[in-house]
């Protein structure tokens, strides 16, 4: 298996940018970039190990809270739809 090239830092935070502003696809990237998709999901887990910031927190919250919010309301009309039949 031939040697590859280490990514250099700033297409690598390029690369992580594009896939955390929801721009891309880890596959098309990877794609384009001929890497592997295994090596942008190594990339992901090590920033994973950082501790998230206040807003960053804040924003996740708030988005749990309506997927929540959504999800509740999808499980009722489910459940009337069954009731209704």
């Amino acid at each position: 298996m031939p040697k590859t090239q280490p990514v250099p830092a700033d297409v690598k935070r390029q690369i992580l940018d594009r896939i955390k502003g929801g721009g891309a696809s880890i596959s098309q990237i990877a794609e384009e970039h001929g890497i592997s998709n295994r090596t942008i999901y190594g990339w992901l887990s090590k920033g994973a190990t950082s501790v998230p910031s206040w807003l960053e927190l804040n924003k996740l919250k708030k988005e749990n809270s309506a997927l929540k919010e959504l999800l509740g309301k999808v499980m009722l009309e489910i459940e009337f739809s069954k009731k209704k039949n």
